[in-house]
């Protein structure tokens, strides 16, 4: 029972990152219907970022702080505040020079785009830090003591951080003046600008505030795993897009809840023992979650709470 709380309480908090990064996913694609495969790259940039600023302030690998403070605290919010500023300044970048462009051109062609910026961005962190593993630091984060489990104080971090992210978002599309603009936009392009909707504005924003979403998954990842590389973004993005058609691509609560369930399902299936699977659970994670995403594309492509819409002209 101790083994199989602890694995629910790593799944959520891993299933709290992917969500992050499915909500770039879903919200690119709810406005422009594009699957937007740099998205995984800018998170691997947001790590790199995480590392560079830390490292600007002292904070490494190789001189990792012996007890936490305010002065730690305020770093470690510069950086979460970097990453996120980085991977939305990139993410608008990208929408400007390689996707609107190509905007009204066949539905190839901005997929072929967003291919070779994925290729492109990959390589620019292989140059930034090479082809190697690259250390995050360790902090030094306690446990919480129950009386049936011992529950890493990050993992609380790193749900409340995601949640409130989460939350934030939410209001943001469904309180706000510029969140209803981006639901007319998704709903009606060309209607929206008749409206007087600054279409492009708007779609800018979106890449702004879902590459900004990266980021902040790029520095809580940096908090509860050991270390990054320049591929690391295709793996999670890879997982965090089966997230996002998980709980209907385009659907914002569809795209939080496809990540923390498919994080249980990643963190749950290594209970399964070499008996059932050779090598055990922990080697078919990767097979699981992708069986998932075919099964979902061939009984449900909508997802679980997505809707069958006609496709748009």
């Amino acid at each position: 029972m101790a083994t199989f709380l602890n694995l629910l309480i790593v799944g959520l908090a891993t299933g709290a990152i992917y969500a992050l990064i499915a909500l770039g996913y879903t919200m690119v694609y709810g406005i422009i219907e594009l699957i937007n495969f740099a998205h995984g790259d800018i998170f691997t940039l947001g790590t790199f970022v995480t590392i560079a600023i830390l490292s600007a302030l002292g904070v490494t690998a190789a001189n990792p702080p012996s007890v936490m403070s305010w002065v730690l605290v305020s770093e470690l919010a510069l950086a979460c505040i970097g990453s996120f500023l980085f991977c939305a300044v990139l993410g608008v970048v990208i929408e400007r020079v390689a996707y609107r462009p190509l905007r009204n051109a066949p539905r190839l062609a901005p997929l072929i785009s967003a291919i070779g910026v994925s290729l492109v961005l990959q390589d620019v962190g292989k140059l930034w830090f090479g082809d190697t593993n690259v250390a995050f630091v360790s902090l030094p984060i306690g446990v919480v003591h129950t009386g049936l489990i011992d529950i890493d104080v990050i993992n609380i971090f790193v749900l409340v951080v995601a949640i409130v992210l989460m939350v934030a978002l939410h209001l943001l599309v469904t309180r706000t003046r510029i969140g209803r603009a981006m639901r007319a936009v998704a709903q009606d392009r060309d209607a929206a600008a008749l409206m007087g909707v600054n279409v492009n504005l708007i779609i800018g924003f979106t890449f702004f505030v879902g590459a900004g979403l990266a980021g902040a998954a790029a520095f809580i990842y940096s908090l509860k795993f050991p270390n990054t590389y320049f591929y690391l973004g295709f793996q999670q993005g890879l997982i965090a897009f089966t997230a996002a058609v998980l709980g209907g691509i385009g659907n914002l609560v569809g795209a939080m809840f496809g990540g923390l369930l498919i994080g249980l399902i990643y963190s749950l299936v290594t209970l399964i023992p070499p008996t059932v699977l050779p090598h055990g659970g922990n080697a078919w994670n990767n097979a699981v979650i992708f069986a998932i995403l075919i099964l979902i594309l061939v009984f449900r492509p909508s997802g679980l709470f997505g809707q069958n819409t006609p496709e748009k002209v």
